[in-house]
């Protein structure tokens, strides 16, 4: 209500038009609109998971299975809903894949605390309850999980495949794989006992064009730029690389200056002076034994010429963050002041040149020695396959750059879920009272990832979950919804492995959620303000109209 009686007179305490819902209508519409998007994801959970199509305001289309993406594309309203696309934001920031999963144990934990406020459990015994269970599903889980060394390549490609496999229209997994282990191995560093892969330095190009399978891993850096002048040198071999954050230009003084000329002589001693500034600018490069310019800023017509005349390949307006990759990868320094610029300063590669596809022109800086900067060239006959291609690779690397960091798998087709929620049941009993229930719920939401998947993959979900559970009652924690074979199956000799801080992430990032929706009793929302209309002056709507 937004008004309260004083002495028989109403008060009002809420803006008019505001709407509020309180109690357990709040909290049953909250849980609604969370549940309603967990199951526009569900379908898309697992290898056999379905595809979206999303149409945006301006009609253009994207055709994905990805959480995050799905998620991230469609507009939602409802603040319950929004909380539940921050999830799987959160999910994808922090270990690039599981966001469907987060998304779906999220829907389920909450359809399960609806049971209970029904039965007149109070939402913050419930909140307690999850979080209990929370806590210990993540110990469980940590318990189980298996040691992975930086160099256990077969484990690393098992990893990436899994990651890749629910995207169907992907193809050339084994490929791909490989190619995610090689790019962030190349571009780890060693931070104490532990590796850190910096997926910022593995570079993303898509080309349309070609086929998926003639994508490639470049040891270097792709830049999107031609080579400024034509004649230049297409190809550099042995490249010396000078890297400028500065202009190959005379720079124009910043107060307004008057130059006085009286003679013809004058101006062309003045041209020749600024010609020779160039020359210098371009000479200080050639003495140091540089092959290849990259300059973030311009680089003007008269430095293209000499830079041409002396057998130097140019690219001007390059981005900062190509400039930083590119320091990366071959060791150059970054100069903002070329007089400063010495043989120390310049980077190495194997080769630098200029390829064409289609009709853009790409400039590669290849064989690299030790690149800690990578790029992938993904190709494809349609742009949203490229698109497409570029999601699933990102899940890739990110789950090969957690293992690396964190060094710790489990298996996936459900089974680590499976096992923690019949330890969740044991640990349940333990605790009594109402939370007891609580925690039973959390275990059976965490059984909605290996239901999801037999439905996904047209098993029966019911027989399924049966038949696991009886599995991990006699020991065998591994046993998982195999959902190519429809049947259940041992998921570590299947080869179906993820990472453990994507599994820990996700049912903490769901319990938080839930809990966060659970506690809200009352919403109160303003009305929209358009602000107040300005008064119409006498006669002004009439000649307004005549106007018209």
């Amino acid at each position: 209500m937004s008004t309260a009686q004083l002495g028989g007179v109403p008060v009002l305490i809420l803006k008019e038009g505001t709407q509020r819902t309180q109690g357990k209508e709040a909290q049953k519409i909250n849980i609604m609109a969370a549940m309603a998007i967990a199951e526009a994801v569900r379908t898309t959970l697992g290898p056999k998971g379905m595809d979206k199509m999303l149409v945006d305001t301006l009609g253009d289309v994207t055709v994905t299975n990805d959480g995050a993406t799905i998620l991230g594309e469609i507009e939602v309203q409802h603040p319950a809903a929004k909380m539940m696309v921050e999830i799987s934001k959160t999910q994808d920031d922090e270990v690039g894949d599981g966001t469907t999963s987060s998304v779906v144990i999220t829907g389920e934990l909450l359809k399960k605390a609806e049971d209970l406020i029904d039965k007149n459990i109070h939402p913050t015994l419930i909140s307690q309850g999850y979080k209990k269970a929370a806590d210990k599903a993540v110990e469980v889980l940590s318990k189980i999980a298996i040691p992975v060394g930086f160099d256990d390549e077969k484990n690393l490609k098992m990893i990436a495949y899994t990651a890749m496999n629910s995207k169907t229209s992907l193809g050339n997994q084994d490929y791909f794989a490989d190619m995610a282990v090689k790019a962030v191995k190349a571009v780890a560093e060693k931070r104490g006992d532990k590796y850190i892969a910096d997926l910022d330095y593995i570079q993303i190009v898509k080309k349309q064009g070609g086929s998926i399978a003639e994508s490639q891993l470049v040891y270097g850096v792709i830049v999107d730029k031609e080579v400024v002048h034509p004649g230049m040198p297409k190809v550099v071999e042995n490249a010396k690389i000078a890297l400028l954050d500065t202009p190959l230009e005379i720079e124009k003084t910043e107060l307004d200056a008057e130059i006085r000329i009286t003679d013809p002589t004058q101006m062309k001693s003045f041209l020749e002076e600024e010609e020779k500034l160039l020359k210098d600018m371009v000479a200080k490069i050639k003495a140091t034994g540089a092959n290849v310019v990259l300059c973030q800023k311009g680089v003007d017509d008269i430095a293209q010429h000499y830079l041409a005349k002396e057998g130097i390949l140019g690219l001007r307006r390059v981005k900062k963050s190509d400039i930083e990759k590119v320091a990366k990868a071959t060791g150059a320094r970054i100069i903002t002041n070329l007089d400063d610029l010495t043989p120390a300063d310049l980077g190495d590669a194997r080769i630098v040149q200029e390829k064409k596809f289609g009709e853009d022109k790409l400039t590669f800086i290849e064989g690299c020695k030790n690149p800690k900067a990578v790029s992938v060239l993904l190709r494809g006959g349609l742009m949203r396959v490229v698109d497409e291609a570029e999601r699933t690779l990102h899940d890739a690397l990110s789950v090969v750059a957690d293992v690396i960091k964190d060094g710790r798998i489990v298996a996936g087709g459900g089974a680590p879920e499976l096992e923690a929620a019949k330890q969740l049941r044991d640990y349940a009993a333990s605790i009594g009272g109402r939370e007891q229930l609580a925690i039973e719920a959390f275990a059976d939401s965490l059984e909605a990832i290996p239901r999801t998947l037999a439905e996904n993959g047209g098993m029966d979900p019911i027989d399924t979950l049966v038949e696991l559970r009886a599995l991990h009652d006699k020991g065998e924690i591994w046993a998982g919804v195999n959902v190519r074979e429809g049947k259940t199956g041992d998921m570590f000799k299947l080869g179906v492995v993820e990472p453990l801080a994507v599994k820990v992430q996700a049912i903490k990032s769901a319990a938080e959620a839930a809990t966060m929706i659970l506690r809200i009793d009352d919403v109160i929302a303003s009305s929209k303000s358009g602000g107040p209309k300005a008064p119409e002056r006498p006669g002004e709507g009439e000649a307004g109209a005549e106007e018209d």
